[in-house]
């Protein structure tokens, strides 16, 4: 975006980021259009964590009618894979989001990083040293007290490249050397006391095989990767902070397109953790089922338990973007959950805790079909029918033998209509020998049919229901938190593992349904009135119809933690 095309953007609400963007346009630092990147590395499954850099990298390129590059940062063969590839490219379409051309990465450019190695090496800016990994972090001091030079530092120029070319044709052992950038021993910031740039790693790349025995280490990819896509803004979360004065020293004594780097806060969100490695853990030790597990904080799982990607682009946007981390309440999230689904899902009806009730004035052998509104906050959603008759179910907890004033549904003597049907009068019930209640006796107001109610009967309760012979047997698992504690990774003498919600996950095999249920399609979330947003899972089969409870309609987590 040049100067005159800010015009039309001048004033709009904005960031720091952006207000550094304009900077960076109108002093005429940066002469080409917006160009950011997404730079995940293949190793695991993203999170909610990604997906505010996501709808940062890809929504300001937008903005200001630029490009964002998809980059895989793939320069540690041992923990990559292209499951995580595909999954990645998967997670950032379905938030909606298209990169610029093909993807990239990495790996893309290893011969021009070896070159660029190779140049510091000539200009006696980087060194092979043989200490060991602990050798060399004694050697970077304390935050206070300065590090000592490895007394391999002076090295010549001519044995520092006999050595490297030594490391990439496999000569020596994994771990046995390494190549260090030479900047300064006594830096304030420990990241530039000779970081180390280039590391030993006989391991299969999943790109590029064998080719390589050394593999550049992230502060050397990442920033001259920037550089050669011509990365102008690369947005970064805060603990890259400390990473940037190398980011620049690089850029600088290699004298490569200077790509800027801009920090922001991470998204850090209540009851959630973000750590990769962390998230592995919960799948090796049996506690979720997979990285999509529902419960999971990763895009794939929070796909698969419902949550529409417009709400989390909704969410990112009311997060905003922040200079500090904090911890964003999950009430939030849920929210903007809500608020989505609450325009785009189809009502229907489910029995979840299903009892047995009989209109006993309704003539047996006899049904009818009624009218249901599939959406009361979207017109266009039209109408369907539902079968009605005799018998039908209802929950078990709408109703009671001794209800309270303030329980305004079933009881004894109590009135109330049935959803898109007819106002029922309670006349008594049944029990079997330990006192379960087995079954419900009502009659019904044949002229109170809803729409069309003429009886002048008053019910101030409303329940849904389904008919007995036509109802649909589903499993649905109903989802909770995954930790009891809001910061589950944040106490430093206790293992997370120790605030797992053995409660996560509750399952109940077989919930009654309204037949319309046949017809939902995975992945387009419903409502089960009065219970929530539920979505179809991708396993469900037509002998097993399985369904995922995405986020009830209220926040009741904080009405339990009241208790």
């Amino acid at each position: 975006m040049l100067k005159e095309e800010l015009k039309d953007i001048l004033g709009s609400p904005r960031n720091f980021i952006e207000e550094e963007l304009e900077k960076d346009v109108i002093s005429g630092k940066v002469t080409k259009e917006i160009h950011t990147r997404f730079p995940p590395e293949p190793n695991g499954y993203l999170h909610i964590g990604h997906a505010k850099a996501i709808c940062l990298n890809f929504g300001i390129a937008q903005k200001y009618k630029g490009k964002t590059n998809l980059r895989f940062d793939d320069t540690n063969p041992t923990t990559e894979d292209t499951e995580f590839v595909n999954a990645i490219k998967r997670d950032i379409n379905w938030l909606g989001f298209e990169w610029h051309d093909t993807e990239y990465y990495a790996s893309d450019y290893f011969g021009q990083l070896y070159q660029f190695a190779i140049k510091l090496i000539r200009e006696g800016l980087a060194y092979v040293d043989d200490s060991s990994p602990d050798e060399i972090a004694d050697m970077k001091g304390t935050p206070t007290e300065p590090g000592t030079d490895s007394p391999y530092r002076s090295r010549s120029v001519e044995e520092n490249l006999r050595l490297f070319e030594g490391m990439k044709n496999g000569e020596y052992e994994d771990g046995s050397r390494v190549l260090r950038a030479k900047v300064d021993m006594a830096s304030p910031n420990m990241h530039m006391r000779d970081p180390v740039i280039y590391r030993i790693k006989k391991e299969t790349h999943h790109r590029t095989g064998d080719e390589w025995c050394i593999y550049p280490m992230y502060d050397f990819a990442h920033g001259q990767s920037d550089s050669i896509e011509e990365i102008t803004h690369s947005l970064c979360s805060l603990e890259f902070r400390h990473h940037r004065d190398l980011y620049n020293w690089l850029i600088e004594k290699l004298e490569i397109f200077p790509s800027r780097q801009i920090e922001f806060a991470r998204m850090n969100v209540a009851y959630m953790i973000t750590s990769k490695r962390k998230l592995l853990r919960l799948i090796q030790e049996g506690k979720v089922a997979a990285w999509d597990d529902p419960r999971m904080s990763t895009i794939s799982g929070m796909r698969r338990r419902g949550y529409p990607p417009a709400a989390i682009r909704t969410f990112c946007d009311k997060v905003g973007i922040a200079k500090r981390d904090n911890v964003i309440d999950m009430a939030l999230l849920e929210a903007c959950v809500r608020e989505e689904m609450n325009k785009t899902a189809a009502r229907l009806m489910v029995v979840l805790n299903p009892i047995k009730l009989v209109i006993t004035n309704y003539p047996e052998g006899e049904s009818e079909e009624l009218t249901v509104i599939n959406n009361p906050e979207d017109e266009s959603m039209g109408s369907r029918t539902m079968p009605f008759g005799r018998e039908i179910y209802i929950e078990r907890d709408d109703f009671m033998i001794d209800p309270p004033r303030k329980f305004f549904r079933l009881g004894p003597g109590r009135s109330v209509r049935l959803k898109g049907a007819y106002i029922i009068h309670c006349e008594g019930y049944e029990q079997d020998g330990n006192g379960e209640i087995t079954q419900i006796n009502c009659t019904y107001y044949p002229d109170s049919k809803s729409g069309s109610d003429t009886s002048g009967v008053k019910a101030k309760g409303t329940l849904h229901w389904v008919k007995m012979d036509s109802a649909v047997d589903i499993q649905v698992n109903q989802y909770d938190r995954l930790f009891t504690d809001p910061t589950p990774d944040a106490h430093e003498d206790r293992d997370l593992m120790e605030f797992y919600n053995e409660e996560s996950l509750h399952i109940i095999p077989a919930a009654k349904a309204e037949p319309a249920i046949v017809d939902a399609e995975v992945g387009v979330g419903v409502q089960f009135m009065r219970k929530g947003y539920f979505v179809k899972d991708p396993d469900s089969t037509d002998e097993q119809i399985v369904f995922n409870r995405t986020v009830t309609l209220k926040d009741t987590w904080k009405k339990l933690q009241a208790k």
